[in-house]
């Protein structure tokens, strides 16, 4: 089977993918990701072929006005705007590339991000199935606004008008986590299946983690890609209005861990630390193997991307997120209605502290996060997905009477 898959956004979306793509490689499928120069470096290992042909996306508040349709929570505004330039600007242009790559690799199969909308219109043009990979942007944005907005773009490309939501995944959508533990906020059939805490090849943590002292609870602190990618992409590297300013955010997680009796990891992802001297047991490193590191962890104090929650949720370990735009709000309420760890209200240092030290001490937490660890090792194994998504394709292409994948019916 041959298999096109795109990855777009932060190197996260990257690494979102690996898994499967590497699941259906190791199968004996030939497996092409169309990507970005900045996530491309993600497949490096892998025995992929990886073709940097996706336009660089750049997804930037725009001014007042811009966007129109139902207004939403006032902390999500970065979602329609998100929206309006994924279908408005970006799904043409993906989509004239895309149908080059397309053109060379004849894909019986799309494995798509789920911010590449331009996939939903080439899998349409090409007869074959289309299934999103696990994605904060796919679960939080609403697919009748998506369908409103790549309105123009089927007009303009000549496509038939079509306003169903589930033509965006008409095939059902890959995910990590059992449908009781779903993020999604509207919901579609999924093909759920259980992923490694490996995700990089030949993964390993440093020497001096094993060294960390074993007497008091282990924090893990993470801030992710997506903001360090965003502060690269204003003149003077000041987030834009509306996003949170990750270097102060840095700075008041540092300084809370630096009060709390503990040993902390935290992972800067780049991000300077400015204004704060870190206690001794206070550890920073620009990156590490994070779903590793979260299988030791007693607590992980991070940004609310999807991945990380899913690695916590995979590793057991409690959360406290303190969410900075789009689908991190959802994620961070999502946590918090799932009883799997909080939101703290105040981000003061002193306040922040106090909130961790609490959370560390709730037995209450710590049992629900490990219930649902316990739902996410009983999905089926990631590498029964090669076999299911060759029988999706074989069934949407019409080559064989076969019925759906079983993991589609959890």
């Amino acid at each position: 089977m041959r298999v096109l898959c795109t990855a777009i956004g932060s190197p996260s979306h990257g690494r979102a993918l690996l898994p499967v793509a590497r699941a259906l490689a190791g199968a004996g499928h030939d497996v092409t990701v169309a990507t970005t120069d900045a996530v491309a470096p993600v497949f490096a290992q892998d025995d992929v072929t990886v073709s940097v042909c996706m336009p660089p996306l750049v997804l930037l508040p725009q001014e007042e006005g811009a966007g129109g349709g139902p207004p939403g929570r006032e902390e999500d505004a970065h979602i329609p705007m998100m929206i309006d330039v994924l279908a408005g600007t970006y799904a043409p242009e993906g989509l004239r590339v895309l149908s080059a790559a397309a053109r060379e690799v004849r894909p019986d199969l799309l494995i798509r991000d789920g911010m590449d909308l331009a996939s939903c219109l080439l899998a349409e043009r090409l007869g074959v199935a289309q299934v999103p990979f696990p994605s904060g942007f796919a679960n939080v944005a609403d697919p009748a606004r998506i369908v409103w907005a790549l309105g123009g773009a089927r007009e303009r490309l000549g496509l038939a008008p079509d306003d169903d939501p589930a033509s965006l995944h008409p095939h059902g959508r890959l995910d990590y986590l059992p449908p009781d533990y779903a993020f999604a906020a509207h919901p579609a059939p999924v093909l759920a299946y259980r992923q490694t805490t490996a995700v990089a090849r030949a993964a390993a943590l440093p020497g001096w983690v094993a060294r960390l002292p074993a007497d008091r609870p282990l924090v893990v602190a993470a801030f992710g890609t997506a903001l360090p990618m965003v502060r690269t992409m204003t003149e003077d590297g000041r987030m834009p209005e509306g996003m949170t300013d990750p270097v102060a955010a840095l700075a008041a997680v540092v300084a809370a861990l630096s009060r709390l009796r503990c040993a902390a990891v935290v992972a800067t992802g780049g991000i300077p630390l400015v204004g704060v001297e870190p206690g001794r047991h206070v550890h920073l490193t620009e990156r590490i193997a994070q779903p590793l590191l979260l299988e030791c962890a007693d607590l992980f104090v991070h940004h609310g991307g999807y991945n990380g929650v899913r690695e916590a949720v995979r590793t057991g370990t409690p959360m406290a997120v303190l969410p900075h735009f789009g689908d991190q709000y959802h994620n961070a309420r999502r946590v918090e209605e799932l009883g799997l760890g909080v939101r703290p209200a105040d981000t003061r240092p002193a306040a922040l502290a106090a909130t961790l030290e609490r959370l560390l001490a709730d037995t209450e937490t710590a049992a629900r996060v490990r219930r649902a660890q316990r739902a996410v090792l009983a999905l089926p194994d990631l590498g029964r997905a090669p076999a299911d998504l060759e029988a999706l394709a074989a069934r949407v292409r019409g080559t064989a009477a076969v019925p759906p994948p079983a993991a589609a019916r959890l």
